[in-house]
């Protein structure tokens, strides 16, 4: 009887474990779809191109073509990149209309060091004058795949539209694409605070900027 009860205590063991064994079978996920959701709906930066065109007479705009100029240098403040390049046609006005649309750029916060101009011919392009700028936009894919059963979760895959939502919000805010692609640059060192700083190095003075009495600090004697 002992016997029989080792065996069956035995057989039960080696079932026990084998059952187990199949409880740990591995389920191959689809190849395409990853548990990371930038991974599954990457977003992407791409550039644009950015155009207007506005009416001027004798070198003045029309005011009907106002708030659109204005809208324009703004979006080219907060997203453009590089110049803006006006396209002026041929003519007795196109020294005024120049200048003239020189200074309300200017005047709207953009250096002119940022405005290329070229002439082209009245017949091309017509009589308007064009405003072009590059800017750069994050896309993703389009979200609401719902084709599959989310209810199946015998092989634990990520859903296909899993993160969707997130990664189209995070395109949609972000300031400045760019940023995406990777860090900017640094921008160059401040030169006269860096010969300040050598000069009275070399004097033996402190090269640390004063600091204000708000600024000062002073150490507790509390608890020594």
């Amino acid at each position: 009887m002992h016997q029989l009860t080792q065996n069956l205590f035995r057989g039960f063991c080696l079932a026990a474990v084998l059952v187990a064994g199949s409880c740990t079978t591995t389920f191959h996920k689809d190849a395409d779809n990853f548990d990371d959701p930038a991974a599954n709906h990457p977003i992407t930066v791409e550039p644009s191109y950015q155009s207007i065109k506005l009416s001027y007479n004798g070198g003045v705009l029309a005011p009907a073509d106002a708030p659109k100029l204005e809208a324009f240098l703004n979006d080219y403040r907060q997203h453009g990149n590089g110049k803006i390049a006006i396209s002026v046609p041929a003519g007795a006005n196109m020294q005024q209309t120049v200048v003239a649309l020189g200074n309300q750029i200017n005047e709207m916060g953009i250096s002119r060091d940022r405005i290329l101009v070229a002439s082209r011919d009245a017949g091309t392009g017509g009589s308007q004058v064009e405003l072009n700028y590059i800017s750069y936009q994050a896309r993703t894919s389009d979200c609401g795949d719902w084709s599959e059963d989310l209810f199946y979760t015998a092989e634990n895959r990520t859903a296909s539209n899993f993160g969707c939502a997130n990664q189209h919000n995070m395109a949609m805010m972000v300031a400045d694409p760019r940023d995406l692609l990777g860090p900017r640059p640094m921008d160059g060192a401040n030169a006269a605070r860096r010969q300040a700083v050598i000069g009275n190095y070399e004097a033996g003075k402190v090269t640390s900027s004063e600091k204000s009495a708000d600024q000062k600090t002073s150490v507790s004697d509390v608890g020594r």
